[in-house]
């Protein structure tokens, strides 16, 4: 075979520079020594002493990444988790050179026509659709899905990528991102989303929700009132709504939610602080919130004893969450007064306790003595129980129809101190004790359960709206309060039950099915709004006795010499 010719000859060829030879190329390098996001280029021992040499390295172009990789593997030992997720995604960052710090010239607005907020949803728990991680997460302003990091390797760069969805909001600073490119976007036009993410009102804000009328318009342009919308019933947790709304409209406890730095408590307090602040949103894109966020919170720490899926009683629901939100708080076992749901709710109630003794006489016939000691104490509450007459067991023909009622000063004689009441073996009398607290509240027990059936009283509890004098159940205190006053409380709060029945196929044939309602008063416009899940209307004054009431709040009024 013949030898091909080549095509130039050796003497054309000497005027041109050789290539260096890699090992000039390294010590140039060397000499350079130029930096890029904080990372020397010069070869390092490390790299010489396992195995691989400079050249190789270079061979392979991974020469630059070596050594960003040996030291970040020095720092991930010197730093804390925390900022161990920032490092990596500058790691990241640094390792795909496309990347940018900032936008173009010119090009500060790119991809922001992008977002679409009418599928921004923040109120559900923020975990990556991915990889179900609570850490660093970002939310997609396109599609409103949640992708853990921004790096090259996560999930986040990988859709933007994939879907062509660049712009993502960082779920804990509320910094907003361009992906793949990696810059950070300071626009003003994404101010109203970071305010939905975690709103924020300033304390004059604050002080007019109770004052000044207020209507809002959502993105769809309805008309909605802050503090006034719908809670979403996911599954079962009706029985919780009612009583977040009940809460949200206490105006001390509202405020301290607002207003408060909760940022070094517990996930239950935070989490709790943010669907408050999203109730009373006066720049809201939707006309009502989820508790989704909050409901998981409660069920991790209750042990799946309160979720979405499983109706549960309210009452339970609020003896439960005052009592886990006051520890939360930082507040004591022992000391009254330690927490804010304590100052608020926390009261002193005497209790006067007897023994009663059954012995047989001389004809062997029962008798009961009662003890001639009487044993005093006094409790603390956060809530009273009032109980309800026994409901009749027959009507005659013309009263099928009638409805039992009784007033709410009836059931209220309990803690008159006079009226007793036996448990098992002993008969028990009580009173209130002063002070009382700034808040009452009032469980109306409706139910009851024996080892057969679960019964229901429907009894109707009449009761004023305002002024209700609570001076004939506490026991008189001169040094306290003046003997004859009256202690004025107006209603804040109405929860009510309804039983709906269903059809049911089994051969106990139709059930009740439980629907709870919260009836909560609008201050700024002298109203009342019943609030059912999604729904919400107004409902006259004169009206709001007529449901079965199961838990009042109640608001002492600060003029106690003022008019009725």
């Amino acid at each position: 075979m013949a030898k091909r010719q080549a095509e130039e000859s050796l003497d054309s060829l000497e005027a041109r520079n050789s290539p260096a030879s890699k090992k000039a190329r390294v010590d140039d390098l060397s000499q350079r020594s130029p930096k890029s996001n904080g990372f020397s280029l010069h070869p390092t021992p490390s790299l010489i002493s396992n195995g691989h040499q400079p050249e190789d390295d270079e061979r392979d172009g991974n020469n630059i990444l070596a050594v960003a990789d040996q030291e970040g593997e020095e720092l991930e030992q010197a730093v804390s988790p925390v900022a161990l997720n920032e490092l990596q995604e500058e790691q990241s960052a640094y390792s795909a050179a496309s990347r940018q710090t900032a936008p173009l010239d010119g090009y500060t607005d790119l991809y922001l026509d992008t977002i679409d907020r009418s599928v921004l949803d923040f109120d559900f728990e923020k975990l990556c659709s991915v990889t179900l991680s609570n850490i660093n997460v970002y939310a997609c302003l396109v599609c409103g899905k949640y992708y853990q990091g921004r790096g090259p390797k996560s999930h986040a760069y990988y859709h933007a990528l994939e879907v062509g969805h660049h712009v993502y909001v960082n779920m804990q600073s509320k910094r907003v991102y361009v992906l793949p490119e990696g810059y950070e976007v300071k626009s003003k036009s994404l101010e109203d989303i970071k305010f939905v993410v975690d709103p924020q009102l300033s304390k004059d804000e604050v002080s007019r929700l109770d004052r000044e009328p207020k209507d809002a318009l959502d993105l769809g342009g309805k008309k909605y009132r802050p503090g006034f919308v719908g809670m979403n019933n996911i599954k079962e947790n009706d029985y919780f709504n009612v009583v977040i709304q009940a809460l949200a409209h206490i105006p001390p406890l509202r405020n301290f939610y607002m207003l408060e730095n909760l940022s070094d408590k517990s996930e239950l307090v935070q989490r709790f602080s943010v669907l408050v602040r999203k109730i009373w949103n006066t720049r809201a894109f939707k006309t009502h919130v989820s508790p989704h966020e909050l409901l998981q919170q409660i069920s991790r720490q209750s042990s799946k004893r309160f979720d979405l899926l499983h109706q549960s009683d309210p009452v339970d629901f609020l003896s439960w969450f005052l009592n886990n939100m006051h520890l939360a708080l930082g507040g004591s076992k022992m000391k009254p007064g330690t927490s804010i749901i304590h100052k608020i709710f926390q009261g002193k109630l005497k209790v006067e306790s007897q023994q009663i003794t059954a012995k047989a006489d001389a004809g062997d016939r029962l008798r009961f003595e009662e003890a001639a000691e009487v044993l005093v104490d006094s409790i603390r509450y956060l809530m009273l129980t009032l109980d309800l007459p026994a409901a009749p067991l027959f009507q005659d023909e013309l009263d099928k129809n009638i409805i039992p009622q009784v007033p709410l000063t009836s059931i209220l004689s309990k803690y008159d101190g006079l009226k007793s009441q036996e448990h098992l073996n002993t008969r028990k009398r009580y009173r209130l004790l002063h002070p009382l607290p700034p808040y009452l509240l009032f469980h109306i027990k409706r139910f009851s359960k024996n080892k057969f059936v679960s019964e229901r009283n429907p009894t109707i509890v009449t009761f004023p709206v305002r002024s209700l004098d609570m001076s004939p159940y506490v026991e008189p205190n001169p040094s306290l309060h003046s003997p004859g006053e009256p202690i004025w409380y107006d209603l804040v709060a109405n929860v009510t039950h309804e039983a709906v029945r269903t059809r049911d196929d089994s051969v106990e044939g139709e059930a009740e099915r439980k629907v709870w309602r919260v009836q909560v008063k609008d201050r700024a416009r002298d109203e009342w709004l019943e609030i059912q899940d999604l729904f919400v209307e107004r409902v006259a004054t004169e009206t709001l006795f007529t449901k079965e009431s199961y838990l009042m709040v109640w608001e002492r009024r600060k003029d106690v010499k003022g008019k009725v």
